[in-house]
Order: C-alpha cells, then structure tokens, then sequence
C-alpha cells in the first residue's frame, strides 16, 4: 500500500542516531533498537502474541503420596513429615512463580502497548484511518488512566493521536483541517490547579525558580536600585510564589536591602497579574522593602523595547521561566525577535529556564518518539512519589502534563507552542543572538536544595553540562537551567 505523507509527516531521520537514556519505563528502552533492522531501516512494527507460560516439572503425575512402603509408627511419621514439607515448598513455589508469570505477562503487556503506541503513530502520520482508528480502540481498552505509570502516559498520547487522527484530511489532499475548539477542553481553572499542584509535588519549576534567583541574587549584589522583568510570569503561575523567595532573601540577606526593587510582567494574564502584584507589594512593605510591581500586556511575540521602562543607573535582570519555547517557530523570526529586544535592554544577566528535550522537530514520528521517552520519565517520577488512586496526581497528570503531550502530538503550525529543544541548541540560539554563556558555579548548592526537597526519593539527578545546569530523573533530562549576558 502506498501512503501519501504530510509535510510533517515523514520521520526524522535524526531519530535514528540520538542517544537513548534511561527514561524510567524499561519497556520503552529495551524495545527502542528494534525500530531498525541491521541495515538503518524503518521497521513497520506488527502485533505479537505474549507466550509466559509457566510449567512446574515439581507437578509430576509420577509423585504418589500414598506409596508408602510398611515402616515402624516413627518411620511413618518422619516420611510423611518430609513429604508434606517437600509439598509445602512445591505450593510456596508454585506461588512465588505464578507472582513471577504475573510481572511477567505485566511487561509483556507493557511491552505490546509501547509497540501499540508507535504503530499508532505510524498509521496516523501514513493517514491510515482505518488501520489508526482501529489500533486507538485497542489502545483506549489497555490505556488506564489510573494505571501503571506507561499506562498514564500512554492515555495522554491516545488523547493526542485521537486528535490529531480527526484533523488528518483524507489521502490525496495536503495539510491538516483547521482545529476546532472543543467543548470538553480543559478549564482554565484546572490548568492554574494543575499547575499548582506541579509545583509543590515536583522539583522541577521549584528547580528553575531557586536557580534563577540564586543568580539574580548575585546579580543584585551591592546594589541600590535593581529590576526584575519577567517574561510571562512562569506560564501565569498563581502566587508569584518565585519572587515571595527573592523579597525575603533580599530582606534577610547581609547589609542594607536595595531602596528600590522593580518587578515587570509580561503577558496577557492582566487580572491574574494585578492580583499577584497586590500580594508581593504588601508581604515585600512588611519586610520594609519599596516595591513596585508593573505590568505590560503583550504576548512575546507583538512586545516593544519601549513596553519597558528601564532608569537610569538601575541594574536589570530578565528572567524566562518556561516560556521562550513558545515563540520558537519553524521560520525563527519570533524568536530572534524577543532575543533582539532583550539585548537591546542590555541586562546584566537573562536567566533562562526550559524542558530539555527535542520537541520541536519537523517530522511528527520524530518528535512522537523523544516525546514519548520524556514523558514517561516524568510520569515514573509522579509514580515514585505518589499513590495510584491519588486525586492530585490525576489531576496533575491529565490537566498539565497531557496538555502538552497534546499539542507536541496534534498540533502543527502556530497551533504547536510546546516546542521544547534540548540545551544545546538553546545554546546555539542564544550564541547567535549575541548573547555569551555565564557558567554557573552553584552545583554544589542547588544539590543541597535538592536534597532538602526530595530527601525520600533518590530518582532525581543535578548536573552540569557546558556550564548549564541540567535536572532529571533516572539520567533522563527533564529541565535544564543557564545564565546569559549581553
């Protein structure tokens, strides 16, 4: 059968060769190889049967208990003895096996969802509805929402293909059916939950708020009048929960506090803003620091060097928490854009904080894939730390997390705002841009944090590579943090 292929539909052939690291779900890396043969060849994956029987040789027709030669009385006893232990160890055996089988036959299934999955995505980027729509009804029934942690993950990226299936024109046209709003889209109200929840149960944006502000600390070393812009406020996130740690540590820290601290945020959630800006005017009065808190209502991509007010002899630092993958476009001009106007601001510093991972390929199997390691990373993370049934999990998991799995899997164009890449080609990015990299030298110190916050879970894992700071689970890169100047 012969396929025709979307622009975005061919996959990458950089998949081929990137590194494979430990991401939590052994069944996802012990059956990655197999995606070639010998020769670099795609292999089109086929359903397999599961054979993990088990057989017990200790289950002899030929063992008789009644056979039993004619012996004195003790004779009776000490023979019996023996063989109702002998059986006892056979039962106890049989049991310890069966627990066995069960593991077992659990990989096996955990095993043929993994390649479930990827067929999936094959047929949906070759535009096979009928094979697609058939492997997602299969998948759906073994896909728990509340299930193991590859079962969780593995019911976002259902959700995702589903989607994107629905968007997929018929074979012999180009391109996608523009997407429509759906009804049951997740709330607002969820997603600011959600994203609360994420914060306190993982370390992760926790992660890039106590790096940043270790470095905006050091910046603000000394000096009297200091200002923070911040570019879209960690995604929204309630509470400014970042700048309640950099008012205190300013107030407590030696010598007198700055007489004036600025903070600018940047986006378009205005009424959630005002009531942040509220909240850290009144808790940074009682610690007898002068704040003042401002706003610019613009999105990345339509902001001005004139939106920001920057005075005289003032030391400014910006910070970008989760946000700059979300102007990075397949043309590169929005990007390059912000990066131009942030130089123009002459920071002292521009603390930058993303997911490392490649997301944002041209090639939709190619992003399915590295997406589909990252993920379960994350999940096996949640998995270690919190129980199966736990509400605020599911919450976490299907109104945060699988929100982006969404939008790497389904969406194309300016639709598509997940668009993660790894640290090195941030690296590039912001070479390029004229930015030089400062080498952070706190590993030492965000690894005590660390400690401090996931003392009873040793999953986690600090690193530093080229002078960034790199945060995962397992070896697996989960969000790396760096440091720029101009």
């Amino acid at each position: 059968m012969a396929y025709s292929l979307l622009p975005h539909d061919s996959y990458d052939d950089d998949v081929r060769n990137y590194p494979i690291s430990h991401s939590g779900s052994p069944h996802l890396d012990s059956w990655r190889p197999s995606l070639y043969d010998e020769n670099g060849v795609f292999n089109k994956l086929k359903r397999s049967r599961s054979s993990s029987e088990f057989t017990d040789s200790s289950f002899s027709s030929d063992v008789s208990f009644t056979s039993v030669p004619r012996l004195q009385f003790r004779d009776h006893i000490r023979t019996y003895t023996q063989r109702y232990l002998a059986a006892e160890a056979v039962v106890e055996g049989g049991a310890a096996a069966t627990a066995v089988a069960a593991e077992e036959q659990g990989n096996g299934d955990e095993m043929k969802l993994v390649q479930h999955l990827i067929s999936c995505a094959e047929a949906v980027a070759c535009r096979d509805r009928s094979h697609a729509s058939f492997l997602l009804s299969e998948l759906r029934a073994n896909a728990l929402v509340f299930g193991s942690s590859f079962q969780r993950v593995a019911s976002c990226f259902v959700q995702g293909l589903a989607d994107r299936l629905a968007m997929v024109q018929p074979l012999g046209t180009v391109g996608y059916v523009s997407p429509k709003m759906n009804v049951m889209d997740v709330s607002s109200e969820k997603k600011d939950e959600a994203m609360s929840l994420v914060y306190e149960a993982c370390p992760y944006i926790q992660f890039g708020h106590f790096v940043a502000n270790s470095l905006i600390l050091e910046a603000f070393e000394g000096e009297r009048s200091v200002h923070v812009v911040d570019l879209g406020m960690t995604l929204g996130l309630p509470h400014g929960h970042q700048w309640y740690s950099l008012i205190h540590s300013l107030a407590n820290r030696a010598g007198p506090p700055p007489p004036r601290l600025r903070i600018t945020a940047i986006g378009l959630c205005i009424d959630k803003f005002r009531v942040i800006g509220d909240e850290l005017e009144a808790y940074a009065t009682g610690l007898g620091l002068n704040l003042e808190f401002s706003i610019v209502e613009s999105n990345l991509e339509n902001l001005k060097p004139e939106h920001i007010k920057v005075l005289p002899e003032e030391v400014l630092v910006v910070n970008s928490i989760l946000q700059l993958h979300c102007v990075v476009k397949e043309s590169r001009g929005a990007l390059n854009s912000v990066l131009q106007i942030i130089h123009e601001l002459s920071p002292k510093v521009l603390v930058l904080v993303e997911q490392d991972s490649s997301h944002n390929g041209p090639f939709f199997l190619g992003r399915f894939m590295e997406a589909l390691h990252y993920y379960s990373a994350i999940f096996d993370s949640l998995d270690a730390m919190l129980p199966k049934y736990d509400t605020k999990r599911a919450k976490m998991e299907q109104f945060y997390f699988a929100e982006e799995i969404k939008n790497i899997v389904s969406c194309e164009g300016p639709a598509r705002v997940e668009r993660h890449e790894r640290v090195d080609q941030w690296r590039r990015r912001m070479s390029r841009a004229g930015f030089q990299l400062v080498p952070l030298k706190i590993l030492g110190q965000v690894k005590q944090w660390l400690g401090n916050i996931t003392s009873s879970n040793e999953g986690y894992t600090i690193v530093e590579e080229k002078g960034c700071l790199v945060l995962g689970w397992k070896s697996k890169p989960i969000i790396a943090a760096s440091c720029w100047k101009c």
